[in-house]
């Protein structure tokens, strides 16, 4: 693992335990986004669970790099999700930005963490 995959792993993960946390607990404004998405909030919570998931798995990266490229792939795909809801949606890129932007940050670390296990 590099420093600069060991530094987005840490970002990530800190990113990704306040959203999956306030998910989890079912915070007022995720209430709303999650109403705002069409999704319930049990659904909701779901998701919170996976993003806290992924957390876990990107902090066991920082010994097991293995696990690290999983997590990310997971977030990949929740954040692809993400980004297909907004635009199904008729979101503007205000919207479905915060899930692009984190997208970009997971494919750098994916890219990172598989160049450093050639």
């Amino acid at each position: 693992m590099t420093l600069a995959s060991a530094i987005l792993a840490v970002l990530l993960a800190l990113i990704f335990s306040a959203l999956g946390t306030a998910k989890i607990l079912a915070v007022q404004p995720m209430r709303a986004l999650a109403a705002e998405a069409g999704f319930s909030v049990p659904a909701y919570r779901r998701i919170g669970l996976l993003e806290v998931a992924a957390v876990i798995g990107l902090l066991i990266s920082l010994f097991k790099p293995l696990i690290g490229v999983l997590a990310g792939a997971g977030l990949l795909l929740l954040l692809g999700g993400a980004v297909v809801v907004h635009l199904r949606k008729g979101d503007g890129p205000r919207k479905y930005a915060p899930a692009v932007v984190c997208g970009l940050l997971v494919a750098t670390y994916l890219v990172l963490q598989l160049l450093a296990a050639r």
